[in-house]
């Protein structure tokens, strides 16, 4: 199987922005210990702060399945229920 690659963005409405960058170290932190994680990059951009640049590398799809339930199941999919994902998936 081969690795699965996600890039893109998110938008965070300006009244979900302080609990996104809190829990965003937690988020990093989880899912840099999943064993299918190669690479996890989620930056704030400094001429738009409600944009977060997303790069991520998972090893195969299967792995990259059992990310996005997890992340659906936790507080990181609470506090992002709002905002507008913009990705690209590639197998």
């Amino acid at each position: 199987m081969s690795k699965v690659i996600l890039k893109g963005f998110i938008i965070v409405p300006a009244e979900d922005l302080p609990a996104v960058k809190d829990e965003l170290i937690n988020h990093r932190n989880l899912t840099h210990n999943e064993s299918g994680c190669l690479i996890f990059e989620v930056t704030q951009s400094e001429s738009n702060l409600k944009r977060f640049d997303v790069y991520e590398e998972f090893k195969n799809k299967s792995e990259f399945e059992f990310h996005q339930q997890r992340v659906k199941d936790s507080y990181w999919g609470e506090v992002t229920a709002n905002v507008e994902r913009h990705y690209e998936i590639f197998e």
